[in-house]
């Protein structure tokens, strides 16, 4: 069994948190290591057509829910579509990436464990809105290297294609 002996009482309004990544899509982080002290929880918003490159996290595992809207999900050849209420599990070293597969804005929550990661959009939002809404990929690298965090962009042609979506890279 997980014990959480640095876990403390956190109370977190709605979207009180919220930070841009890039055009389309968000983060609100709910809880972060210093209050659960083993996981970390952050919540996504994606406009329709949003699409999360495919990447590969080498320090942890994601579990995320959809709580509004459909969201596709790609990890390591495998594709699945799920509508709220519906829960995936991207461990880390496998090959994943996210869009939104409907028409309507999505939201989904992700569990992070260990906790840390959600430092990586905290920094990530800040180099979008240093660069006026769209970081450099130069800028991006580094801060992805830091924390183990890898892309790939081979399969975005393919995945814009499939699904009608917009290339992060435009």
């Amino acid at each position: 069994m997980t014990t959480f002996s640095s876990a403390r009482l956190a109370v977190v309004p709605p979207d009180s948190r919220e930070v841009t990544l890039v055009p389309g899509f968000t983060a609100t982080v709910k809880l972060a290591a210093s209050e659960t002290g083993g996981i970390s929880i952050v919540e996504h918003t994606f406009d329709p057509g949003v699409l999360i490159p495919p990447h590969r996290h080498t320090r942890e595992d994601e579990i995320s829910c959809v709580i509004f809207g459909e969201v596709g999900f790609r990890s390591d050849g495998r594709e699945v579509s799920l509508g709220a209420g519906g829960y995936i599990v991207k461990p880390r070293g496998e090959l994943h990436s996210m869009w939104n597969a409907g028409s309507e804005p999505a939201r989904m929550i992700e569990i992070i464990s260990p906790a840390g990661f959600e430092k990586y959009f905290i920094e990530l939002a800040e180099a979008t809105a240093a660069a006026g809404g769209r970081p450099d990929p130069s800028v991006v690298a580094p801060i992805a290297e830091r924390f183990g965090l890898s892309f790939d962009f081979t399969e975005v042609p393919d995945l814009v294609a499939r699904h009608n979506l917009r290339s992060p890279r435009s």
